[in-house]
C-alpha cells in the first residue's frame, strides 16, 4: 500500500529532526497524512513560541518534502 510506504517515510524523517527540536525544549509528532498533507503535533517548548510556524515550513516541511516528493505540505494541528 503506497500510503504506508509515505507514512514510514515521514516517520524516518521526522526521527532526524527530532534531535533538533528537542534539543530547544520542543517535540513533534505524527499525527495523520491526508492526500499528502502531512499532519504533525507540535508539544513542549514548541507550543505557542513564535518561531514554531517558521520551523514547521522553513525546516521540516522543506526536509520532509526533498526526502519525500509525494508530500505537498505540512501542517500542525492541535
Amino acid at each position: 500500500m503506497m500510503s504506508e510506504n509515505i507514512e514510514n517515510k515521514v516517520k524516518k524523517a521526522l526521527e532526524e529532526i527530532k534531535p533538533k527540536i528537542q534539543a530547544d525544549g520542543g517535540d513533534i509528532e505524527l499525527v495523520g497524512i491526508e492526500n499528502g498533507v502531512v499532519k504533525v503535533r507540535l508539544k513542549g517548548a514548541c507550543v505557542g513560541c513564535p518561531m514554531s510556524a517558521l520551523t514547521l515550513k522553513q525546516g521540516v516541511e522543506r526536509l520532509i518534502k526533498q526526502k519525500i516528493p509525494e508530500v505537498k505540505s505540512v501542517e500542525a494541528v492541535q
